[in-house]
């Protein structure tokens, strides 16, 4: 399925995608996320795209896909990717710290060890953080490529 391709394509978000379709969010996320559709979510995502049914159900060939995305365009994907994990990440870090200081509250508030998982753990998540924003580029795409060129013998 191309589904999930073709939305982003047209810069559509799942919630807009199912409104111009008339299905759920949910069937447009069980649909992206590999779930075979019913022929009537299939028409009425055709109709959506402007194509039929036949050309909606055929699986893309990567080298083959209409839908190109460029570097520029992959760089901003990743940098996406890589902010919503830190965020993921430290909302995993706040949920189990949270948990662990109620433990630690309960059990013996005379002595608050909670302070060195959350100290250790901490500065993961400030070090994901800094890279998801990018905010030091030490050893970023720049150095990289000023590396390669150096060790390939050419002049930036």
């Amino acid at each position: 399925m191309i589904i999930k391709e073709l939305r982003l394509q047209h810069g559509w978000s799942q919630e807009q995608l199912a409104q111009m379709s008339g299905l759920s969010i949910r069937t447009i996320q069980r649909i992206e996320r590999g779930t075979s559709p019913s022929l009537e979510s299939l028409k009425s995502l055709a109709a959506v795209f402007e194509m039929t049914v036949t050309e909606l159900q055929q699986t893309p060939d990567k080298k083959e896909s209409n839908i190109k995305v460029t570097d520029e365009e992959q760089t901003v994907i990743d940098q996406v990717r890589a902010i919503k994990s830190f965020y993921s990440h430290l909302t995993t870090y706040l949920v189990v710290m949270a948990f662990l200081f109620a433990i630690n509250l309960l059990t013996n508030s005379n002595h608050i060890w909670a302070w060195w998982p959350a100290l250790g753990w901490g500065i993961g998540v400030v070090k994901h953080g800094l890279n998801a924003f990018e905010v030091f580029h030490f050893l970023g795409p720049k150095w990289e490529k000023k590396q390669i060129e150096k060790r390939l013998g050419r002049k930036l």
